[in-house]
C-alpha cells in the first residue's frame, strides 16, 4: 500500500460515525450529503433520552462532517449528536452512542473530543473501545489542546488511533513515535463551515477527522485491515516527525 493508492481512493463501502455536536445538513458546504443516521442523545432527569432527529448544537460536528468528507467523499456519514452548545457531555451518553453505531454497522468511529483521564473514567471508556476492538471497529480520536501528554479518554486507549494538531497543510499525516497520541494532522487555522457560515478554528479536533478521511480511504482499499493491522499500516505511511 502507497500514498499514491491512498491518492485514488474515495472511502467507498466505508461507513463514519460522527460522535459530535450533531450536523447541520442544510449548510451549503454539505451540499448533497445524505446521512445514514442523525440521532440526538440527552438526559431527562435519570434517563437517557434517544430521538431521530438532529441539527448541530454549535457548529463543531458540521466542521467535522465537512473535512472528513473532503477527504472520504463517498464514505457513508452518520451522526450520533452527543455534545451540547458547551461540548459537554456525560460518559453514558458518549457510551450508549459508541455502542449504538457499532450496532448500526460503522466501521469507525470519529471522536473529536476527550474526557479527563481520571481513573473514575476508565471502565466506562474501557467497556466501548473494548467492544469496538473485538468488533473491529476503528476509533480516531482527538487529545488535549492544551498538553497531549494529558491523559484523555478514550484518546490513551492503545487501539485508539489519537491525533494531535500540527502545521501541516502539505501533508496528509504524520507519526511520533514514543506517545500514547501517537499522530498528527493539519489542525492550524482551518477554515470550516459553521453555523451557516464559516469561521477559522485550531485544534486536534480538526487534526483527527483528516486522519479519519485518510483511513477510511485507507479501509475502502482494504475492509479487511483489524484495528491494529490498520494503525500499524497508518504509522508506516506517515511522515516522521522528530
Amino acid at each position: 500500500m502507497t500514498h499514491e493508492d491512498l491518492q485514488n481512493a474515495t472511502g467507498q463501502g466505508v461507513r463514519i460515525a460522527i460522535l459530535d455536536s450533531g450536523i447541520e445538513t442544510a449548510h451549503p458546504a454539505l451540499a448533497g450529503l445524505t446521512l445514514r443516521d442523525d440521532v440526538t442523545f440527552a438526559r431527562e432527569g435519570p434517563f437517557l433520552k434517544v430521538t431521530e432527529s438532529g441539527g448541530d448544537a454549535m457548529g463543531h460536528g458540521t466542521a467535522i462532517a465537512w473535512i472528513i468528507r473532503s477527504l472520504a467523499p463517498e464514505a457513508e456519514l452518520g451522526s450520533f449528536r452527543v455534545l451540547d452548545g458547551d461540548l459537554r457531555s456525560r460518559t453514558t451518553i458518549i457510551w450508549e452512542a459508541a455502542r449504538l453505531a457499532m450496532q448500526r454497522g460503522y466501521h469507525i468511529l470519529n471522536c473529536s473530543f476527550g474526557s479527563p483521564g481520571e481513573a473514575r473514567f476508565v471502565m466506562p471508556y474501557k467497556e466501548w473501545t473494548d467492544e469496538a476492538y473485538l468488533r473491529r471497529t476503528h476509533i480516531v480520536a482527538a487529545c488535549s489542546n492544551e498538553d497531549a501528554n494529558l491523559r484523555e479518554w478514550p484518546g490513551w486507549f492503545p487501539t485508539v488511533i489519537t491525533v494531535n494538531l500540527a502545521d501541516l497543510p502539505d501533508h496528509p499525516w504524520a507519526h511520533r513515535p514514543g506517545s500514547m497520541v501517537e499522530f498528527l494532522a493539519h489542525g492550524h487555522q482551518v477554515r470550516v463551515p459553521w453555523q451557516g457560515g464559516w469561521k477559522v478554528v485550531t485544534g486536534s479536533s480538526f487534526a483527527a477527522p483528516r486522519v479519519t478521511g485518510w483511513l477510511a480511504r485507507l479501509l475502502s482499499l482494504r475492509p479487511d485491515l483489524s484495528v491494529e493491522s490498520a494503525k500499524e499500516m497508518m504509522r508506516t505511511l506517515a511522515i516522521p516527525m522528530p
